[in-house]
């Protein structure tokens, strides 16, 4: 019998109990599954749950929601035997995009029974977690605008970064990778585990969670009407072959500089820690991912 804890986010738009018991039911059935439902009642309950089910002995840990709420599950299950499903039902979602896994919950489940999982990478920004990516330019206050916003959706991200734009000013950062130095000053500096912010837009087209590095992604300064090439390139997936873009790779990056004063990771703006640096870390192979 296969233990599955299945842990529902209903802030991000999941309060379908109805639509899950009836996937459980026709592709989680007894006695070849036991399966328990928990819904996330306050902030790091993910993680005391996903925490408790590897003390319980539970396979797969299922997280019911967007990228968020998968970071928040899967804090629990780093370096553990104990699986993490995923069933996308977020706004951007794209760690699932990145991974291959349908949108459709229905089909998610059927990816969750078939029970086919690798080991991924994750990421650390200061000693925070990302799976997907983590972010200091434009993108992480675009993170924090978002995460105080009433609406959700690609027009509400869309609204803010239209909005933002007009009076960003680019940062100038001093980064280290390795034996690589370089100065830059950039619009958007992503680091990037998986391909990909959300809604398929595709910040590293190449990168993957099992190759055992991170990729740098820099974009230099640009005008308004730089945007749709750039948007446009990020949804081809080409992005970091074209001049919008600074590209390398590397394992441990440490940026500094007086404009490192804001850091989101997986789309959430979390709190820096250390005004005025920021270090990001791979850990391969650090969890148990069940994939198509």
């Amino acid at each position: 019998m296969r233990k599955i804890l299945i842990i529902i986010n209903k802030k991000a738009g999941t309060d379908r109990n109805k639509d899950i018991q009836t996937w459980i039911d026709q592709y989680l059935p007894k006695p070849a599954f036991e399966v328990e439902l928990a819904t996330l009642q306050y902030l790091g309950h993910g993680t005391d749950l996903a925490k408790k089910a590897v003390e319980d002995g539970v396979d797969t840990v299922v997280a019911v929601g967007g990228d968020g709420s998968i970071n928040e599950i899967a804090k629990g299950l780093i370096n553990t035997d104990t699986k993490l499903a995923i069933i996308p039902l977020g706004s951007g979602n794209g760690l699932a995009r990145a991974l291959s896994i349908p949108l459709h919950p229905a089909k998610a489940f059927q990816v969750l029974a078939g029970g086919k999982q690798r080991k991924m990478d994750v990421g650390y920004a200061n000693g925070h977690l990302f799976l997907s990516n983590a972010g200091i330019g434009f993108d992480a206050l675009i993170a924090d605008q978002f995460q105080h916003s009433k609406k959700r959706g690609l027009i509400n991200y869309a609204r803010l970064v239209i909005g933002g734009f007009k009076n960003y000013q680019p940062g100038k950062y001093a980064i280290k990778s390795g034996t690589k130095e370089l100065e830059q000053e950039a619009f958007l500096f992503t680091v990037a585990n998986g391909n990909q912010f959300g809604y398929d837009f595709k910040i590293a087209g190449d990168a993957s969670v099992f190759d055992g590095k991170l990729d740098i992604c820099l974009v230099p300064p640009i005008g308004f009407w730089g945007l749709l090439p750039l948007t446009l390139h990020s949804l081809k997936g080409t992005v970091t072959r074209s001049k919008y873009m600074h590209h390398f790779t590397g394992q441990e990056i440490v940026v500094t500089g007086k404009d490192v004063d804001c850091l989101q990771v997986d789309g959430d703006a979390v709190p820096i820690g250390s005004p005025g640096q920021v270090t990001f870390k791979i850990l391969p192979a650090a969890i148990n991912i069940i994939i198509p």
